[in-house]
């Protein structure tokens, strides 16, 4: 009996991770449909996202920066991430944090982001 319910709790928590990697996927997935008006890549791409965190209850809290403090497109930005991450299926609330530790740098970039900017 004991056995069947260890089984039975490593099931759960199993399909459990897989449902937050699927949630996590289907949220770079969305960032990366985000992007700078001034530059033509992705946020994810960019390495503004700093950290993604899924919460019980679909509470989805994204750390980001901006290229520069003063971006004049930072709202436009920040409400397009919101809004997109409250259209995936499992987000009850999404919060967009900005910070600027650590400063961005290029160094943060994808490689494919080097590669479209002409970087590499």
């Amino acid at each position: 009996m004991e056995e069947q319910i260890n089984k039975e709790s490593q099931q759960s928590a199993t399909e459990g991770g897989n449902e937050f990697l699927e949630m996590e996927e289907r949220i770079v997935s969305v960032l990366k449909t985000v992007f700078d008006p001034e530059i033509p890549v992705n946020i994810y791409d960019l390495g503004l996202v700093y950290k993604i965190d899924v919460a019980e209850g679909g509470i989805v809290t994204v750390d980001m920066t901006l290229t520069a403090p003063n971006c004049p497109a930072a709202d436009f930005i920040v409400e397009d991430v919101r809004m997109k991450l409250d259209g995936i299926e499992g987000v009850k609330e999404s919060r967009v944090n900005i910070v600027f530790e650590p400063e961005w740098t290029k160094e943060m970039m994808s490689e494919e982001a080097m590669l479209e900017l002409g970087l590499l």
